[in-house]
C-alpha cells in the first residue's frame, strides 16, 4: 500500500480545479472560467487497489487586495509543507508570466518534490509545448514536467503514474468509496456558486460568497436553505435579477445538480443577504470558513 498527500498550486485560472476532478474522474471542485473560483482548501481522494492519493486543491495565489485574499494565499502557501509532492500548475498556452515566477521563487527553499503541470496543452501544438518546456526547466530543479490537457482528461494516467513515485506513506487516509473529504453542506454551498459564476458578469464573482445555512433531511425530500452574501445593494439586484428570474434560474440549475449529488429530491430556498466589506470583516469570514493560518 502506497498513499500521501499532494497539493494542487498555481496561479488563478490556470485549470486547477478542473485537473483535480480530471484526476478524481468526478466533479468535486467547481469551475469557472472567472479568476479565484476556488477559495477553500479541497480534498479530492484518488484509490486503487494499492494506492490512495489525497490531491488538495488550494485558491490561485494572487496579490490580495482584501483581508480574504490574505487568507486565501495563506491557505495556498500552508498547503506547500508537509506534503509527499506539490503540483504546479501553469497555463501552458499563456506562457510564463509575473505570477508563475513569484510562485516559483517562494518554492527555492522548499525541500518538497515540485511536479510542473503544463495545462492546456490542447491549445497548442508540439513546437510550441516543446518551447515552453525549455523556458520552465530553466527557472527551477522541477523534479519532473508533465504536459496535461486537464479539460481533455489527456495525459492524466501519465501524471498520476509520476506522482506515485514520489508517495512516502503506507496508510489509508480514506475509505475506498470516499472521494472528498468536503461535506455535502459545503458541496451544496459551492454549487449554487458555481451557477452564479455561470451566469453574473466580470465583477460579480469577486463580490459573493455562498453558504448553505440547513440541511433538513426528510424522508421523501431534503429542505436546503443557502445563503447569497453580497457586498453591495447594486449586487444584490443584479443576482435577484428582474422580477427574480436570475435567481430562479440559479436555484433550478443548482436543485437539479444537488439532487444529482445527494440521491434525492430536494426543496431549495436562496435568500441573497448585503454585508458591506464582507471580505474585510473577519467575523463573518470565520463563519463562512475562511480560516486565517498563520
Amino acid at each position: 500500500m502506497r498513499s500521501g498527500f499532494v497539493s494542487i498550486i498555481g496561479r488563478p485560472n490556470v485549470g486547477k480545479s478542473t485537473l483535480l476532478n480530471a484526476i478524481i474522474d468526478t466533479k468535486v471542485a467547481i469551475t469557472s472560467n472567472k479568476a479565484q473560483t476556488t477559495r477553500n482548501i479541497i480534498q479530492g481522494i484518488y484509490n486503487e487497489v494499492d494506492t490512495q492519493i489525497v490531491f488538495v486543491d488550494t485558491p490561485g495565489i494572487h496579490k490580495p487586495v482584501n483581508k480574504l485574499g490574505k487568507i486565501l494565499n495563506k491557505q495556498s502557501y500552508s498547503l506547500t509543507k508537509d506534503v509527499d509532492a506539490i503540483l504546479l500548475v501553469v497555463d501552458a498556452k499563456e506562457g510564463l508570466g509575473k505570477g508563475d515566477k513569484y510562485i516559483i521563487n517562494s518554492l527555492e527553499k522548499n525541500s518538497i518534490p515540485v511536479i510542473l503541470v503544463l495545462n492546456k496543452i490542447d491549445r497548442m501544438t508540439t513546437a510550441e509545448l516543446m518551447k515552453r518546456i525549455s523556458e520552465y526547466k530553466d527557472l527551477f530543479a522541477f523534479a519532473d514536467i508533465v504536459p496535461v490537457s486537464a479539460l481533455k482528461k489527456d495525459n492524466i494516467e501519465r501524471l498520476i503514474k509520476v506522482v506515485k513515485e514520489y508517495l512516502t506513506d503506507d496508510v489509508k487516509y480514506f475509505d475506498d468509496d470516499v472521494y472528498t473529504s468536503s461535506s455535502v453542506k459545503f458541496m451544496i454551498s459551492e454549487i449554487v456558486r458555481e451557477k452564479l459564476l455561470d451566469i453574473t458578469s466580470e465583477e460579480i464573482p469577486h463580490s459573493f460568497t455562498c453558504f448553505c445555512t440547513s440541511y433538513d433531511d426528510k424522508e421523501t425530500i431534503v429542505h436546503i436553505n443557502v445563503d447569497i452574501i453580497v457586498d453591495r445593494e447594486s449586487i444584490k439586484k443584479i443576482i435577484i435579477g428582474k422580477k427574480g428570474d436570475r435567481l430562479k434560474e440559479v436555484g433550478t440549475k443548482s436543485r437539479i445538480e444537488i439532487e444529482h449529488l445527494i440521491g434525492k429530491q430536494v426543496y431549495l430556498d436562496l435568500f441573497v443577504k448585503t454585508v458591506k466589506n464582507w471580505k474585510d470583516k473577519e467575523k463573518y469570514l470565520s463563519e463562512l470558513g475562511f480560516t486565517d493560518f498563520e
